[in-house]
């Protein structure tokens, strides 16, 4: 490692991720150390211009340990979820060289470097808008810009799964599955592309955020109380949702919104039936978003009826 000014050096990428809003829901986990879902989900990702984590990671010898701020607070690194995406990122460093900085860090070099990371939120954290998935999503691309990972979109993904499920859904525009998997070391439990940002242009996602307050049960907890309580959760991962995928499949394929919302309301639905089936039961709705939730699905059910089967 050599630079003009060795302990005075600072190396920055700054990287821009959107959140995502499943419309096949990911609930419930086979592995909670390595975040392996029981089904299978589909999301849409966000536009980057409205829902977005902000994050810039910075390494310097000056650095005496790893250090990070969220919308202008420091918080502990100390979790594992984010010591396994930062030992993960670090295992895959390669070397990296600025020659107008006189910087060359080679990769055993990253064994001994640390990271100060800056991340801030445009929109409220932990409060159902899937903050932590962009927020580990953008951790992670940024790391990997930092360090010169290699691997590609899919491959990022299955370690910022690590960090946050949904996050691995975050690194890809447009519509994306989250595949689960059968691996029990998570190998194959990734993100791929279904459709680009440009295909479906016209559908426009509105936002209603009817309380910036954070949630009263987090989803880790949700998760795991489900998991162990819900037998309705069991049915739907093994019974509803594989069918429900690939009808989600081919709406968006076809750009069938009658369908899309159908399907969207329904998991919506039964992801807070899930939730209710749960002991104790948990409720992530209150009156107003009850009142909004199927609205979509009032409106489209009658021109769905005209133009399709049922679902």
């Amino acid at each position: 490692m050599a630079a003009v000014d060795e302990q005075k050096w600072v190396l920055m990428v700054t990287a821009q991720t959107p959140t995502n809003i499943a419309v096949i829901k990911y609930w419930g986990k086979r592995d909670e150390s390595l975040i392996l879902p029981v089904n299978d989900s589909i999301s849409v990702t966000l536009d980057p211009d409205h829902l977005c984590t902000t994050t810039t990671v910075s390494v310097s010898p000056s650095f005496s340990h790893d250090r990070m701020w969220l919308n202008g607070d420091e918080i502990s690194l100390s979790g594992g979820r984010f010591q396994r995406c930062l030992r993960e990122i670090r295992s895959r460093a390669c070397d990296v060289h600025d020659e107008s900085k006189g910087i060359h860090i080679t990769k055993k070099d990253w064994e001994k470097l640390h990271v100060h990371i800056a991340s801030y939120n445009n929109f409220p954290t932990a409060a159902g808008l899937a903050s932590s998935a962009a927020g580990f999503a953008c951790l992670v691309f940024a790391l990997g810009k930092l360090m010169n990972v290699k691997e590609d979109q899919s491959q990022l993904s299955a370690i910022a799964r690590q960090g946050s499920g949904s996050a691995c859904r975050s690194l890809y525009g447009g519509f994306v599955k989250w595949i689960m998997g059968k691996d029990d070391k998570g190998t194959d439990s990734l993100a791929v592309q279904l459709a680009d940002e440009k295909h479906w242009d016209e559908l426009v996602i509105i936002i209603a955020v009817v309380s910036s307050r954070q949630k009263e049960t987090s989803s880790t907890t949700g998760m795991r109380d489900t998991v162990e309580t819900s037998l309705l959760l069991q049915h739907r991962a093994k019974e509803v949702v594989p069918k429900r995928i690939i009808k989600m499949e081919e709406a968006i394929r076809n750009r069938d919104f009658a369908s899309f919302a159908q399907l969207s309301c329904t998991d919506s639905n039964q992801f807070h039936a899930v939730c209710l089936d749960t002991c104790p039961p948990i409720f992530y709705m209150n009156d107003t978003s009850h009142r909004q939730d199927n609205q979509p699905c009032r409106e489209v059910e009658p021109f769905r009826r005209n133009t399709s089967g049922l679902i």
